[in-house]
């Protein structure tokens, strides 16, 4: 935990949004076989176990900040979290997906590990893009039910149709989350 300077307080705008995705489900079972042909009934069953976060920014390390940010206000209401400490991460990864993903992890895991932190803001105060690191540190406190609206639990970031494009003057990532 470190204290928090001035210029810590700033909030940056919101640049994402959420989208709950359907998971489907394939049940098989096999019918009789005819004619030495099986056939095949498939049923697909909607359950809503995903949601995904589209993040974006003029720089990637603003859209990988608001990529955080969304994470930790889909857990929660965002006006109920009170920037009161900060606390320190350092992550790396083998390339950039696997730097998002690791980013988003171990930020998840100090809001699951005790004392169940939850950051209004992340702010990457070192991004290393050809030696996949990043130093950033989250601005909120401990998550306290009765204080915080309990949103909907995070269980996993997930690597599946994960993506991250940087164009000159927008760059964006999406990230699929289990919830």
């Amino acid at each position: 935990m470190s204290d928090i300077k001035e210029e810590d307080w700033n909030l940056p705008p919101c640049k994402y949004e959420c989208e709950i995705r359907p998971k489907c489900y394939c049940i098989i079972s096999y019918g009789l076989v005819t004619n030495f042909k099986m056939s095949l009934f498939v049923l697909d069953l909607d359950h809503t176990a995903d949601i995904q976060i589209h993040a974006w920014g003029d720089t990637l390390t603003e859209a990988f900040e608001q990529c955080a940010n969304a994470m930790f206000h889909y857990m929660t209401e965002v006006d109920y979290i009170e920037m009161r400490e900060s606390y320190d991460i350092e992550v790396e990864g083998h390339d950039m997906v696997t730097l998002l993903y690791n980013f988003l992890d171990e930020l998840l895991f100090i809001f699951s590990a005790e004392p169940n932190y939850i950051a209004r803001k992340v702010k990457i105060e070192e991004f290393d893009t050809t030696a996949f690191k990043i130093k950033a540190k989250g601005f909120g406190e401990e998550f306290q039910l009765g204080k915080h609206p309990q949103g909907t639990e995070v269980k996993a970031i997930t690597f599946a149709n994960m993506q991250i494009h940087e164009n000159e003057g927008k760059c964006e990532v999406f990230v699929i989350l289990d919830i």
